[in-house]
């Protein structure tokens, strides 16, 4: 069977640390600015803590992947271009990338520069694959969260690329790259502007009928004093339809493919990622830890692979509203 790499996400030097003494093989990190779309005040590395933040994963013999995903315009192309030139500098392993254009010009430009296809770009076939490694040299592609345990399967089964798919984290109810909610909501579309629900425009007022959050002024949720307030994301507001108030989009749950795991290495899946730039060093700790115990049991015999109780118990503490599902891997009425 060959190798899973455990990708993890670092919105902060002590979490990129922290995601490598814990078992990352890979890091995925951002830029301080716009080209990534985890673009949040106090995220991400500038350029002291992106070269030391190199430097320390490089001694432990681990990788560095940029999130480098969301579409320049004509007005800032300049900026978006210097970004892949800082990461050619800087030695990261690998740039994600969404835009065709700046993989034209990486593949120019930086011919010996790694391209990944980022979910952003919202490939979910292995021709769109395949098309992005004959004109660009893409020698990875991360996949939407949209397809079923078969599609992945046969998507791999016709592409030289390798795979990369989502194991555990937040979940997005649209094919990644081509939602426009938050974009109809504020006028800043996550994926020029790099964030869903930029901070600017979120708003937390204690009301007499609850917590009630806002985005741009629309009520997105109201909580009672025994809930967690969470970040207002339109898909994953509750809403009145038909004199009902409910999850009318997508209820908050994390995505756990930890019981796929057997199968997904079966299928040739070349890496596992983890989703959370946002989210704390603890968090990253936490679940690093548990899939890299879980992909190196199944590495060591898939055939005798079986699910910790503690491994589901630490996930659930991290997962969102503490339930999680398998999403789109697996469709029993399929």
């Amino acid at each position: 069977m060959q190798s899973i790499e455990l990708v993890c996400p670092a919105g902060s030097l002590p979490a990129l640390k922290t995601a490598v003494d814990n078992g990352a093989d890979c890091v995925y990190v951002g830029f301080k600015d716009a080209t990534n779309a985890r673009n949040f005040t106090g995220l991400n590395f500038d350029p002291k803590a992106m070269r030391e933040g190199v430097n320390y994963a490089h001694a432990r013999k681990r990788k560095v992947l940029l999130a480098l995903n969301t579409y320049p315009q004509a007005h800032n192309w300049a900026d978006w271009t210097a970004a892949i030139d800082r990461a050619a500098d800087f030695g990261i392993d690998a740039v994600i990338l969404a835009d065709p254009g700046l993989m034209a010009y990486a593949a120019k430009t930086h011919p010996q520069l790694r391209l990944h296809l980022s979910v952003q770009g919202s490939a979910t076939s292995y021709e769109a694959i395949n098309f992005y490694h004959e004109r660009f040299g893409i020698q990875r592609a991360v996949l939407p969260r949209v397809l079923s345990l078969p599609q992945v399967e046969q998507v791999i089964a016709n592409t030289p690329v390798e795979i990369e798919v989502f194991g555990f984290g937040g979940l997005c109810v649209m094919v990644e790259g081509r939602c426009a909610l938050s974009a109809y909501a504020t006028g800043e579309s996550p994926n020029c502007n790099g964030a869903c629900s930029p901070g600017k425009h979120v708003r937390w007022e204690q009301t007499p009928k609850g917590m009630e959050t806002r985005l741009n002024g629309i009520l997105i949720d109201r909580f009672d004093d025994s809930e967690r307030a969470g970040y207002p994301t339109l898909c994953k507001g509750r809403f009145e339809v038909n004199d009902e108030t409910y999850y009318a989009i997508e209820e908050p749950t994390s995505l756990n493919t930890l019981e796929l795991l057997p199968d997904l290495a079966r299928v040739g899946v070349r890496a596992i990622k983890i989703e959370g730039r946002q989210r704390s060093p603890a968090y990253v700790a936490q679940v690093t830890r548990v899939w890299r115990a879980a992909i190196d049991k199944v590495l060591a015999g898939a055939d005798r692979f079986t699910i910790q109780p503690a491994w589901m118990e630490e996930l659930a503490k991290v997962s969102e509203g503490r339930s999680h599902t398998l999403g789109a891997y697996y469709r029993p009425w399929k």
